[in-house]
């Protein structure tokens, strides 16, 4: 049988909330809306969704009474013949009214032109075996935006279940998947054998797709070295060197286009991306993709200029990788960090295909969360 707690200074019912004071003896303010909706009677075990609907309360909700019971706060309701009993730890992770912590939001660690040797590997076959390999490779990615999966089956299906360990194919206008090869009528510079500047994929879209895989399949031509930048370590130097100019990428909407005879896609991205707490997260950008600047000419004065120091140096040495890519060898990065390439080849020389789709980063960030949180329902 429980024990009340009977210390009344602990504990003040005001009109709209109240206030206890937490183990730590700092005291806090809970709000009754609050307090009601995030009963945990009103989260369904099994489906683990919230089934009280506070849109149905007639009247706003007041407290009673509360007390201490052992380690939780019981509220006994004024308006309806309810209990809540909440434990103070959980009142204790939102007292402060911060984020919910989350094991996905990993800093991010830049790299530079001298990464290839460094970059996180992981054997496909493996990944397929051990959940917590796939939960560092994952962690890699969230930290670095860029691993390469080794030991790939020389088949779609390879591919295919190798994506589907981290969330599903993500379809574009393209299609679910597309290969890089030369085209007799090409609809995009990846299918030529042309030099493709750095650049992240369809920035034509609302949304991009978050995550590529990059499947090498054979790569026996004369050149056509891959070319890889970490957009956030340029664009966090950039900010260092040029802090107007990065205001402006990351302030300003310029627009990106795609047409062909059978679609005309169109979207207005930021060249320079921030998260939820104001750090770099990523880029989009793409020369072969951006539509007109149809921003007022007199802003252009300004942002034209930066838009071009940061073209440039995107390209500086001083971050881009170059190596050839292995056939076997699968490339998987942050679309929205990483930005990638490649040298100009001699397609006659041999033979170089790639077969490539997406995944979502939100999916990643879920498949992280399950692999390495016990999350809030689980016991």
């Amino acid at each position: 049988m429980n024990a009340q707690i009977s210390i009344p200074r602990e504990i003040s019912l005001l009109d709209k909330g109240l206030r206890l004071t937490l183990p730590t003896g700092s005291e806090a303010y809970f709000n009754y809306y609050w307090l009601r909706d995030n009963c945990p009677t009103s989260f369904d075990s099994a489906t683990r969704e919230r089934q009280f609907d506070i849109f149905h309360l007639q009247q706003p909700p007041l407290a009673k009474d509360a007390r201490l019971v052992d380690d939780k706060l019981e509220v006994e309701w004024a308006n309806e013949a309810h209990v809540s009993r909440y434990p103070i730890s959980m009142l204790s992770a939102y007292s402060g009214g911060a984020r919910r912590v989350d094991p996905a939001d990993l800093p991010r660690k830049a790299w530079y032109s001298d990464h290839y040797p460094s970059i996180a590997r992981f054997s496909q076959p493996q990944l397929l075996k051990d959940p917590s390999l796939v939960a560092d490779w994952i962690e890699a990615m969230l930290t670095y935006g860029l691993t390469i999966v080794t030991d790939m089956p020389d088949s779609n299906e390879g591919l295919s279940e190798t994506v589907r360990l981290m969330g599903h194919v993500r379809p574009t206008f393209f299609g679910e998947y597309f290969d890089v090869k030369t085209h007799i009528n090409p609809t995009n510079t990846a299918y030529t054998a042309k030099a493709l500047e750095l650049h992240t994929d369809t920035p034509a879209e609302e949304a991009a797709p978050g995550i590529q895989f990059l499947h090498c399949r054979a790569n026996s031509v004369q050149g056509g070295l891959s070319i890889y930048s970490d957009g956030v370590a340029v664009a966090n130097d950039f900010k260092e060197t040029d802090p107007e100019g990065f205001r402006l990428l990351s302030e300003i909407d310029i627009p990106f286009y795609c047409e062909h005879d059978n679609y005309d896609m169109r979207s207005r991205q930021r060249v320079i991306e921030l998260d939820q707490h104001g750090e770099v997260s990523g880029l989009t950008i793409s020369q072969h993709m951006a539509d007109i600047f149809d921003v007022p000419q007199d802003v252009l004065d300004d942002y034209y200029p930066a838009f071009c120091r940061f073209g440039k140096m995107l390209q500086d040495d001083k971050y881009m990788m170059r190596f050839l890519m292995k056939a076997g060898e699968c490339m998987v990065f942050d679309n929205h960090r990483i930005v990638h390439g490649r040298l100009a080849y001699s397609a006659t020389s041999g033979d170089r295909y790639l077969r490539g789709c997406y995944a979502d980063r939100a999916e990643m960030r879920s498949t992280y969360r399950a692999l390495v949180s016990e999350g809030r329902f689980k016991s």
